[in-house]
This record gives C-alpha cells, sequence and structure tokens, in this order.
C-alpha cells in the first residue's frame, strides 16, 4: 500500500481545515504555517499557529511549539496514538520535536523542498530542504509520515504571503 492510499476521508477533512488555519493566519500578517493534533479517535486536541511574532521568535514554528504543548499534557504512549497535521513538513527542529514528544503519525500538505522554492533565503525563513522522514529515519522508533498531501493549495498561501513580504 503506498503512503497516500493510507489516507481516508478523515485525513482529508483535517489537512483542509488546517490549510484553512494556515489561510486565516496569512490574512492576519502571520507566517501560514498551522498544525493541529488529533487524537486516535479523531478529535482535534490541540491546534497551533506559527507564533514568530510578536517577538520574532525564530524556533516559534507551530509543529514545534504545539509539540511542546503536547509533550507538556501527555505522555509519549498517548501521543504515540495521534495524528499531527500540518500545512507545510516539519523542517528538523520540528521533526525532532515530534519525533522527541513521542508522535506516531504526521500528515503533511506542502513539502519543505517546495517550501524552500518558494521562500528562497527569506530572512524570516531561511527554509532548510531536509526531508522529516530522513530525520524521522535516524531515530530509533518510527514515525508514520504522509505526505505531500493536497501540495498545490498548500502551496497557494505561501506564494501569496512570502511574495507580499519580500521574497
Amino acid at each position: 500500500m503506498s503512503e497516500l492510499e493510507k489516507l481516508n476521508d478523515a485525513d482529508l477533512v483535517m489537512m483542509r481545515r488546517v490549510l484553512e488555519a494556515a489561510d486565516s493566519l496569512a490574512a492576519e500578517g502571520v507566517h501560514p504555517f498551522a498544525a493541529m493534533l488529533v487524537d486516535g479517535d479523531g478529535n482535534v486536541v490541540m491546534e497551533q499557529g506559527n507564533a514568530y511574532l510578536p517577538d520574532q521568535d525564530m524556533t516559534g514554528h507551530a509543529e514545534r511549539v504545539l509539540m511542546t504543548r503536547a509533550s507538556k499534557t501527555w505522555r509519549p504512549d498517548y501521543l504515540a496514538k495521534c495524528t499531527m497535521y500540518v500545512s507545510a513538513e516539519p523542517c528538523c527542529m520540528c521533526a525532532g520535536a515530534a519525533y522527541w514528544a513521542g508522535l506516531g503519525r504526521l500528515v503533511y500538505g506542502l513539502s519543505e523542498h517546495q517550501l524552500k522554492m518558494i521562500t528562497g533565503n527569506h530572512p524570516e525563513n531561511p527554509t532548510l530542504d531536509l526531508p522529516c522522514r530522513q530525520v524521522f529515519a535516524s531515530g530509533q522508533r518510527e514515525v508514520e509520515v504522509i505526505g505531500p498531501v493536497l501540495e498545490r493549495e498548500a502551496a497557494k498561501v505561501h506564494e501569496t504571503f512570502w511574495q507580499n513580504h519580500g521574497v
């Protein structure tokens, strides 16, 4: 079974919801990265937008902040049954946070490679072109990764946002 065949209708609903959140962030002038944590029963248990503003925190990526919050709330055995849906593929910092928190499954929209093609070397987002699969493969436990999913839709918000913010 290919990874995209592992997607179900609920996955697509959640991906569209996280992409809508990214669109909303962009409309507010916030970096358009959104993350959502869903438990094993399909309930959204936590959401997070990019936290770069207001303090210009370069580590305030939505996925990293979400995983830090989740790790403080639940133990790894609970998070192993959860899926994190993200508008863009986690960078190596965010993938590391997901790994250390104990996340079991990840579904992402825009690939890190495509994000780098869109943002270039923007000072607010000097994207690393390092697939999260490579980060997870370096670990001692498996994290299921599905993506890119709805990549064209996920790219649109970034193309508009970064073009309007100096790319």
